[in-house]
């Protein structure tokens, strides 16, 4: 088994009647070779990748065979996945999955099994995993989505995104995908609510602002899992959706300042400009401290280079992290003591990510290589 040069085509072998987040399994296996940068099978000769219709499985996967000729994933000794490299392999293969049996005879192909636990690299988090392959059957389909959406979830996150709303995200995901709602959609309601939000921070109206966030937060998880699961990622909707994310913090902060002359706590000038100083330059700066980190570490996101900087990932000062501190404010009616509380801790994570990023730059100058401690070589080096 060597990794293909020739790009191959794909197809859909069999048929299925049950449908997967609204999604037929020809337009599924579609969506995902198109997304792979795969054309429909033309000549029956030419490599293909073949793709049984009773099997549900995540789209990694399909690029993982797609990038392997030769390669095929079984489930119970039939084919699911294969990369058939001429017409008379995948005839066999073909004829394997339609008669639901093992390949009469393999030759020269490499079969995977995937009960044997087979990992594959999630490049995002640079780490190796075994992601879900599952027959796509009516009394299947929850359990098929449920594993398709936290496949999608990101493993290194906020605390409130990977502990609080998962579930919440699920429904939504669910409801939306019956609904037909695509994720630019999800995501254009989810501004008005930032916006909303944000009017109502500058007005004072902190608990109604709040509930408005919420939603805007739960959606924020929502479209990004409804474009995994639906196959439905676009660079438009990516630059939305990370756009919305990057700008709008701070002008909740800055408004959750003014807002403050309604509850006759407003800062003195002195206060004010000390608080947003700290707060909106020790956004800007964590930022930028992040990207430099990616591009100087093959793009690899500060926060999987060790256990600790995941962990710190929960809680450092971003958006979620940030309401938590605000929202307990509420509870004693001190909203003013809130901001102040988060542009410390702003000034507090803007601090330890600087001096993980100097530890990054003095551990390279040793000699040494940076890997995330999630991947195969991070686990050896702990």
């Amino acid at each position: 088994m060597v990794e293909t040069h020739t790009t191959p085509a794909f197809a859909t072998i069999g048929s299925n009647a049950t449908s997967l987040w609204g999604l037929s399994v020809e337009e599924r296996v579609r969506r995902i070779a198109i997304a792979a940068k795969l054309a429909p099978r033309q000549d029956q000769a030419a490599p293909v990748v073949l793709a049984n219709a009773a099997y549900a499985f995540d789209p990694a996967w399909f690029r993982h065979v797609a990038a392997q000729t030769g390669l095929v994933l079984t489930v119970g000794g039939v084919p699911v996945l294969a990369h058939a490299r001429d017409g008379a392999e995948a005839d066999a293969i073909q004829a394997a999955i339609e008669g639901e049996q093992p390949l009469a005879n393999a030759g020269t192909l490499h079969v995977l099994a995937y009960e044997d636990g087979p990992t594959i690299e999630n490049k995002a988090l640079r780490k190796r995993e075994t992601p879900f392959v599952m027959p796509l059957r009516a009394n299947t389909v929850r359990a098929i989505e449920r594993a398709s959406y936290f496949g999608a979830y990101k493993g290194v996150t906020d605390i409130l995104t990977k502990y609080l709303w998962p579930e919440w995200a699920l429904v939504l995901t669910r409801i939306c995908a019956k609904l037909g709602l695509t994720p630019n959609m999800v995501t254009t309601i989810g501004a008005v609510l930032c916006v909303l939000a944000t009017w109502c921070f500058a007005e004072g109206r902190y608990w109604l602002g709040m509930l408005l966030g919420l939603g805007f937060m739960v959606l924020d998880t929502v479209d990004g899992k409804l474009a995994r699961c639906t196959i439905t990622s676009s660079a438009w909707g990516n630059v939305f959706d990370h756009g919305m994310d990057l700008v709008h913090p701070p002008f909740w902060w800055w408004f959750w300042a003014t807002g403050l002359v309604h509850w006759n706590l407003g800062y003195d000038d002195t206060t004010f400009w000390w608080v947003q100083g700290v707060i909106q330059l020790g956004y800007w700066v964590q930022r930028l401290i992040e990207g430099v980190f990616m591009r100087q570490n093959g793009m690899m996101h500060i926060h999987v280079w060790r256990r600790f900087d995941s962990r710190f990932r929960l809680i450092t000062a971003r958006r979620n992290p940030n309401m938590v501190i605000l929202f307990v404010s509420m509870l004693f009616a001190r909203p003013d003591l809130g901001l102040i509380v988060v542009a410390w801790w702003t000034a507090i994570s803007c601090l330890v990510h600087a001096i993980r990023l100097v530890q990054a730059w003095l551990f390279r100058s040793r000699g040494g290589t940076i890997v995330s401690w999630l991947s195969d070589e991070g686990a050896a080096a702990r």
